[in-house]
């Protein structure tokens, strides 16, 4: 049986190698995204990202695939993004105010209160909304200052975390799936949510 390829998009701020272990081992064939188009022919696209929206955001105008991955986005094809990746999906960032994300999310990420550590590092537990039958409630690993506090609706279905805030863990419409935390380091939950998403995700 040939492995399914997944291409990854380099935002310049993210550790690839991770990710594309954690593809592996669910049986797909990662590939890195060379040319704009091969983000409208891929099949499976994984965005991943660490680091500030504006330093992925100016990585990606450059290479030319900001236009081509918002598209892509728009018409619901087979998606994973990841961290930063998932604040790129957004209106834009309290980090970075003068940089637009896509606008595909509602609002803006918002740093976590002086209350609790920041950044937030380490394993957080994750619940469905009760609109959500795609995965049990687990723990996954989170790395970020920032999240996005609003849930988005037509469509969408989330899972919800807290520290200090609710906010926004994942969410997924049909084969677009955005995680604040790294399912490639969130160990067999975090296998389980990657297969679900590369086997069709709620499509």
């Amino acid at each position: 049986m040939t492995a399914r390829e997944v291409y990854l998009v380099s935002t310049g701020t993210a550790n690839l190698a991770s990710v594309e272990a954690a593809l592996i081992r669910c049986g797909s064939q990662p590939r890195r995204v060379e040319q704009p188009q091969e983000i409208a022919q891929a099949e499976l696209l994984v965005v991943p990202g660490v680091g500030t929206l504006a330093a992925a955001v100016e990585r990606l105008a450059e290479q030319r695939f900001l236009e081509p991955l918002a598209e892509r986005i728009r018409q619901g094809r087979p998606t994973l993004a990841i961290c930063v990746g998932m604040q790129l999906l957004a209106a834009g960032s309290e980090e970075s105010p003068d940089t637009p994300g896509l606008g595909i999310l509602p609002g803006r990420a918002r740093r976590f209160p002086t209350t609790v550590q920041v950044p937030q590092i380490g394993w957080n537990r994750v619940v469905p909304d009760p609109a959500n039958d795609w995965i049990e409630e687990g723990f996954a690993y989170f790395a970020n200052s920032y999240y996005l506090p609003e849930a988005p609706d037509d469509g969408w279905t989330s899972l919800q975390s807290e520290h200090g805030v609710r906010f926004v863990a994942a969410t997924a419409r049909g084969r677009v799936l955005a995680c604040q935390f790294h399912p490639e380091l969130s160990g067999e939950w975090g296998q389980s949510l990657l297969e679900w998403w590369l086997q069709g995700g709620a499509a």
